[in-house]
């Protein structure tokens, strides 16, 4: 590759501010679980800057499904790592957190100075119809590229057929792994007719390399062994421990997280009550971004804001490093031609358990002819007119603030 080629690949990618501020908009914004999140980032990286393709989206997610941890987080980590590598990741996955991290931190506070924080119930029966426009707007969007024939259409449909019907992790592996097969069966070509690969895949296998990850996952534990043997915080330390312990054995999405971490944190520990415990998962699905952020209220109650940052830590950081690594491992896998049939197979599929998630969040929507116009207008306004989510979500909840009322 030519000098003035990288330069100009080079000149292309976003500064890490701009990332940076990318991300704390997504991070502000997007209001209703894992899948919500997902779309907003993939409103704003495909369609809206363009630094990503859909394919790239529909790999992040299937990969990011059959690892441990948070999946929403573990794409924007593969995002950022796809866009600008190491740091790419951290700025992206840190600026996505953030937002969510400083209102649940003001909302400890206030709960534990005050008492229980009042209901916003009429604000969020507003922004439910919204998201699952977004979600829905979003595999529409990704069908329209991706689902070309009649066979891709089909595997969709199927994948969000089980996922309604049956719903469930298990059910989610055994899409992934079966739309995989079928994948490799129906799409695999013949090896003479591969395309070279393009130069920005080059680039990428030049520029991010395992060497870089390993570096970080080895400077991760070293900070975590310094913060061990400071007696004065061992608490905060043990947090650390515990919520990474977790975050690399819980698969499935958070809500399939909350017993076990109920166990730990309420039952072995006794860091706070099961009300308490109950009032921080609730504290987590009213603020934008992952439901894993509750991770920060069992902090603060342990030790203060010190805690809350390592619990958050904790609980985000592990499987980010994890989805790193088999993220450059699917780079050079990629260009085999039975890993690219596969990969068809399974985008086909996800795009169906995207449609089945918009499904899901619509049924937990108010029954009534305001949410219905919510939905049709955010539908209306991302298609046709491809308005910011950013505009969307605060004008569904404050329309839901005066509707409901």
């Amino acid at each position: 590759m030519s000098a003035n080629t990288e330069e100009v690949i080079e000149a292309s990618q976003p500064s890490l501010f701009s990332l940076f501020w990318i991300f704390i908009k997504i991070g502000s914004t997007a209001f209703g679980g894992f899948m919500a999140l997902i779309s907003v980032v993939k409103n704003y990286l495909v369609d809206r800057e363009q630094l990503l393709t859909d394919d790239d989206m529909l790999d992040g997610i299937s990969l990011a499904t059959i690892l441990p941890g948070p999946v929403a987080v573990n794409v924007v980590a593969y995002a950022g790592y796809r866009i600008r590598g190491i740091s790419g990741a951290m700025i992206c996955a840190t600026a996505v957190i953030l937002p969510s991290f400083l209102l649940i931190l003001f909302l400890s506070y206030a709960y534990f100075t005050w008492g229980e924080i009042p209901a916003v119930n009429n604000i969020f029966k507003g922004i439910l119809p919204a998201v699952a426009a977004i979600i829905v707007a979003t595999s529409i969007n990704m069908g329209r590229k991706s689902l070309s024939g009649y066979i891709e259409v089909s595997i969709a449909i199927i994948a969000m057929l089980i996922l309604i019907l049956i719903g469930g992790f298990y059910s989610t592996l055994i899409i992934i792994f079966s739309a995989g097969l079928l994948g490799w069966v129906l799409f695999k070509k013949n090896p003479s007719s591969s395309k070279p690969t393009d130069n920005l895949d080059s680039t990428f296998k030049q520029n991010h390399n395992l060497t870089s990850l390993l570096s970080l996952v080895g400077t991760s534990i070293l900070i975590f062994i310094i913060t061990l043997v400071q007696s004065q915080t061992y608490i905060a330390a043990k947090l650390l421990a515990t919520f990474a312990g977790m975050s690399v054995l819980l698969f499935g999405g958070g809500f399939v997280f909350i017993p076990l971490i109920q166990e730990s944190v309420v039952e072995t520990y006794q860091w706070v009550s099961h009300k308490e415990f109950i009032d921080a998962i609730a504290m987590g699905q009213i603020t934008p971004g992952p439901i894993l952020i509750s991770a920060t209220f069992i902090g603060y109650k342990v030790a203060g804001v010190f805690g809350a940052v390592m619990a958050t830590i904790g609980i985000f950081a592990p499987p980010a490093m994890i989805m790193l690594i088999c993220t450059h491992y699917l780079q050079l896998l990629k260009e085999s031609e039975n890993i690219k049939a596969i990969l068809k197979g399974v985008r086909c599929a996800v795009i169906g358990m995207i449609a089945a998630a918009g499904y899901v969040v619509s049924m937990s929507a108010e029954t009534s002819l305001i949410s219905v116009v919510i939905f049709i207008a955010a539908m209306i306004a991302l298609l046709k007119f491809k308005l910011e989510v950013v505009w969307i979500i605060p004008a569904s909840g404050i329309i839901g603030l005066i509707a409901f009322a």
